[in-house]
């Protein structure tokens, strides 16, 4: 008699797959995909139909292949491609030291009252590009307060180099801050017990770390400025320049094939400078390891002074043409009756937009910095603490990284080409203020996500394993520990939507409508209509406002910074 020894193989069982699996999945894969959606409407669909209305040949466009070949070889543009290129090196050779002498300062010596110099170069940003142009006519228009200090007339060449002097200081000196900052006190302590001098300390320790940043500074002021049409539109004269042509063959001339022609053109040094600085940071890797020391400046009275006294010099020259645009907004007749008076804010210059146009711009710096950092810190935080999709995740940080090379009047351009196509389902969001928070969210991106990506990445990824092994669904662990965690984060990316939404100009002044005009473009058509002090007293109210939130988010910052980041103290005895 045979036993049957072979046990019963047990069917295999089937893993239910739980409600929280579900739900990560939707939040995860749905989440990546709305996000490339998302992404292909608002950057890449408008950049290919630049290049696809730049070489079509629609009669009366200025487009087309042989419209392009005209253009590269016409007198008039070579004349402006070297206007352009001769204003753009020159403000990104005298921006660029002044602001690294400036972070040095702030960064590597013992100056007072650093916090004010740094909020005082700031101011740059929180106005839009004309207001420099605006404070320039005043001091050395025709009729400036200090017209007899210039031997020339300030429209021109070197009233384009200092207005764009002024707009672009602080985004050469932000960058600059970042690379000064980081210093290892163990590498200047060898060098000074081998008996270097601090100047040669400088040329074999810091200007070897900061040569990359300084790179970038240049290109950034560069591309800023050849893509700019705020400054000469106000201080230009008879000195035209590529962007101010692109504008007019615009919205002066209807030759929108010309346009793109002239977007292109302007798009090529920004891709140029964005791929020599991306390989330049491969190139040169992490600057410092993770054993470094805080470096700590030596007191010298010497090197103090002479920095304070450039820090104080440069910062009466941004006191001086900011006070003075708002000085202007308040004189009722400039420069015959100099009293003050609060006419110039009541806009009755229908050309400007008036109260309607701050109020719009208002609602759009809202609503842009609040569905814009939501989008953002999410689509980051997805690229980042999720698993799988690795295809999906390297085509949106491509996409993501896209509009750091894409000037605002070419992305601007792009949505007159794309929104404004017959047939297009999207059209109807031409000249709606959703089409003006879309352009803005995706103008200023890449800014907005790679200070997403820096907070977290300082997060462990065991919160998620954490969250993983407990069941708990990865959307729920989103909201309560990482979004509390990167709060202060999340607030500079509201700040910087905010502001950046308030002041933006080259991007918007294609796509509003005269119920969705915008402050900034209201600035712009008032000095067009020759309403100086209406342009200066809109300048003023989004100055003042962009300032007033900055410093309203930056306590609101500074406080939860130290409530919500107490995890990261050291336990005692450790």
């Amino acid at each position: 008699m045979s036993a049957n020894l072979a046990l019963p193989i047990p069917h295999k069982q089937v893993r239910q797959t739980s409600r929280a699996e579900i739900g990560d999945r939707v939040f995860v894969v749905g989440g990546k995909v709305l996000l490339l959606a998302l992404l292909g409407v608002a950057v890449l669909m408008p950049l290919l139909a630049i290049f696809w209305r730049g070489f079509s040949s629609e009669a009366g466009q200025g487009g087309g292949l042989v419209a392009a070949r005209e253009l590269v070889t016409s007198a008039n543009f070579h004349w402006l491609l070297g206007n352009s290129l001769k204003v753009s090196l020159s403000v990104a050779a005298i921006v660029v030291p002044l602001a690294y002498l400036f972070a040095y300062a702030l960064q590597r010596t013992l100056i007072p009252g650093k916090g004010i110099w740094r909020g005082m170069s700031l101011l740059p940003l929180m106005a839009p590009s004309m207001l420099p142009g605006i404070a320039l006519v005043y001091l050395f228009g025709n009729q400036g307060m200090l017209r007899g200090l210039l031997s020339d007339n300030i429209y021109g060449f070197w009233g384009i180099v200092l207005g764009e002097v002024i707009y672009t200081f602080p985004h050469a000196l932000m960058i600059l801050l970042s690379a000064l900052s980081l210093a290892d006190a163990r590498l200047f302590d060898a060098a000074s017990s081998m008996g270097a001098s601090p100047a040669k300390a400088f040329r074999s320790i810091t200007w070897p770390a900061t040569r990359q940043a300084v790179f970038a500074a240049f290109c950034l002021v560069f591309t800023l400025t050849i893509t700019d049409f705020g400054v000469p539109v106000v201080v230009g004269g008879d000195y035209q320049v590529l962007a101010l042509e692109a504008y007019k063959a615009v919205v002066g001339q209807q030759q929108f094939g010309r346009g793109a022609l002239i977007g292109m053109v302007l798009l090529l040094p920004a891709l140029f400078s964005f791929g020599v600085d991306a390989w330049l940071r491969r190139r040169h890797g992490d600057s410092m390891s993770g054993r470094a020391q805080v470096f700590q400046p030596a007191p010298s009275k010497l090197r103090d002074g002479c920095y304070l006294a450039i820090v104080l010099l440069i910062c009466a020259v941004l006191l001086l043409v900011f006070g003075m645009a708002v000085y202007s907004s308040l004189v009722k007749f400039w420069p015959y009756n100099l009293s003050l008076s609060l006419n110039h804010y009541q806009f009755n210059d229908t050309a400007g937009g008036g109260w309607l146009a701050y109020g719009n711009s208002v609602k759009m710096a809202l609503c842009t910095a609040l569905i814009g950092s939501v989008l953002i810190f999410t689509g980051a935080y997805l690229m980042e603490k999720t698993k799988g999709q690795r295809g999906l995740n390297l085509t949106l940080r491509m996409l993501s990284f896209v509009p750091m090379a894409v000037p605002g009047l070419v992305l601007g351009l792009g949505y007159v080409f794309f929104f404004n196509l017959t047939g297009n389902p999207l059209h109807v969001l031409y000249g709606t203020m959703t089409l003006l928070v879309v352009c803005t969210i995706a103008h200023y991106l890449t800014t907005a996500q790679m200070t997403a990506t820096t907070a977290l990445r300082q997060l462990d990824a065991e919160f998620e394993a954490a969250a993983l092994s407990l069941k708990a669904p990865l959307y729920r662990h989103y909201l309560r520990v990482t979004v509390p965690i990167c709060l202060p984060a999340l607030l500079d990316i509201v700040r910087y939507l905010f502001v950046s939404a308030m002041t933006t100009v080259s991007a918007a002044i294609f796509l509003y409508s005269p119920d969705t005009i915008l402050a900034a473009v209201a600035v712009l058509n008032m000095d067009d209509a020759g309403n100086v002090g209406g342009a200066a007293a809109m300048s003023t109210l989004i100055l003042f406002t962009s300032a007033g939130v900055s410093l309203l988010l930056a306590w609101a910052s500074r406080g939860l910074l130290r409530r919500s980041q107490a995890w990261r103290q050291t336990a005692p005895g450790h």
